[in-house]
């Protein structure tokens, strides 16, 4: 089945739908990020005391305590699922743009391997393997890049028609 071009032979409804669908995904997406720079400052020190805690800080301005394993088999099991999804859907609609082969394959690929990395990393980190924060930072930032690029291809592939 050819898939690469089957987005220009979508009815305008449905690429209506894609269109609002990937806007609605990206606003909460990037409002998750918020959060994320919210509660760490998007820095490996404040990754670190998110799920580690400071109160050994004393200048500390919020004092924040280490996470339980529930709050954190929680946080890393819903996320995993979650994001999934999330790159799961942006994928079966990337699919179906006609872009380069090996761009299109790692920008459908590549986001798991990041969602591994990023809630296994903060896992292992809440475990006491520090250098981990740098792994969740670096494929925190990659799966970032992959959603932003994803989501820009489709909605500028929705908004073209085939010449």
């Amino acid at each position: 089945m050819q898939l690469n071009q089957l987005m220009y032979r979508l009815p305008k409804e449905i690429k209506l739908f894609l269109g609002i669908f990937i806007i609605v995904l990206s606003i909460g997406f990037y409002t998750g990020l918020l959060f994320v720079n919210e509660t760490s400052s998007l820095s490996s020190t404040g990754i670190q005391q998110n799920y580690l805690g400071n109160e050994g800080d004393e200048a500390a301005a919020e004092m924040k305590f280490k996470k339980s394993e529930r709050e954190m088999l929680s946080i890393v099991h819903s996320h995993i699922l979650s994001m999934s999804m999330i790159f799961f859907l942006l994928g079966v609609v990337l699919a179906i743009t006609d872009i380069s082969k090996p761009l299109k394959m790692f920008l459908m690929i590549e986001p798991f391997f990041s969602v591994l990395a990023t809630f296994g990393g903060i896992y292992f980190l809440w475990k006491g393997i520090f250098w981990m924060k740098y792994l969740v930072l670096f494929s925190g930032a990659l799966m970032t890049l992959s959603f932003t690029l994803s989501m820009s291809i489709i909605l500028i592939k929705l908004a073209r028609s085939k010449k």
